[in-house]
């Protein structure tokens, strides 16, 4: 399906949906933020319970505060991409043998492949596919952050000028999770398949990294939900991150957040 030229309709129906998450207050919560002081990192979490609205953040500036969304954004990429027909979900992604930042790079990647080890030449490649207008239209559509796509679209999300607050990561999640986002039905199970996911005792984490690296200090991006008998959770962590080392504490910061509020404990 392809999205007409946008309009003022499509503004009011983008808004009308994200209406129900936005409506939830946010609540600091003092657990949160020891988890931060605990790792050693300042930063921003937050966690977004679908049922009832909860929203908790381990500090209420920081968390309204927008930053560059890195390889989070692949999921909106992906998205995009599935619902054009831009990629098709079993496609193969070639690699023309020059040398990568990655060795994991360095390979034909499925999509689901590529999602896992955050391919930045295979979503670009993507992104030039859905093309300027209907990439701005899509972002624009979701009211994904502070909605703007520029005029490169290869770069957007790595260089800016979009930019998303930990807050909106996790409402953003939150309406993946539950189905509310403007996407056919089967756009959205795709996504589910190609997003990488988790058994974590009897619940499913689903998430995804980022890391921009273009700014300093580099932003680190954790950013997902988490299913437990049939309840969503979403959760967003945001911290300084400035070499590789530091990947693994995003997924860590994230978990322990989520098993303070007593979602996906073994």
């Amino acid at each position: 399906m392809k999205p007409k030229r946008f309009n003022l309709l499509g503004a009011i129906l983008a808004l009308l949906c994200a209406l129900p998450l936005c409506q939830a207050q946010t609540r600091q919560e003092p657990g949160l933020a020891e988890i931060l002081q605990k790792a050693g990192v300042t930063g921003c979490i937050v966690l977004l319970e679908t049922d009832p609205e909860r929203i908790r953040v381990s500090d209420e500036t920081c968390g309204h505060h927008r930053f560059l969304p890195a390889s989070t954004f692949k999921v909106v990429n992906a998205l995009i991409a599935l619902e054009t027909g831009a990629v098709r979900e079993e496609e193969i992604f070639p690699w023309n043998g020059s040398p990568m930042p990655f060795k994991a790079w360095e390979k034909e990647l499925t999509l689901r492949e590529a999602m896992a080890v955050s391919s930045v030449p295979v979503f670009q490649e993507i992104a030039r596919r859905i093309g300027q207008q209907r990439m701005a239209e899509w972002v624009t559509r979701i009211g994904y952050g502070n909605g703007d796509t520029g005029q490169v679209v290869d770069r957007f999300w790595l260089d800016g000028p979009l930019a998303i607050s930990p807050v909106e990561q996790a409402r953003f999640m939150a309406r993946l999770a539950t189905g509310t986002l403007p996407f056919s039905s089967h756009t959205l199970a795709g996504l589910r398949r190609l997003i990488p996911q988790e058994q974590v005792g009897e619940a499913r984490l689903y998430g995804k990294t980022g890391w921009a690296s273009s700014v300093t200090p580099g932003i680190g991006w954790y950013a997902g939900w988490m299913e437990s008998h049939g309840k969503m959770t979403a959760v967003a962590v945001r911290i300084p991150m400035n070499a590789l080392d530091a990947a693994p504490l995003r997924k860590t910061l994230a978990l322990e957040a989520l098993h303070l509020a007593g979602i996906g404990i073994p």
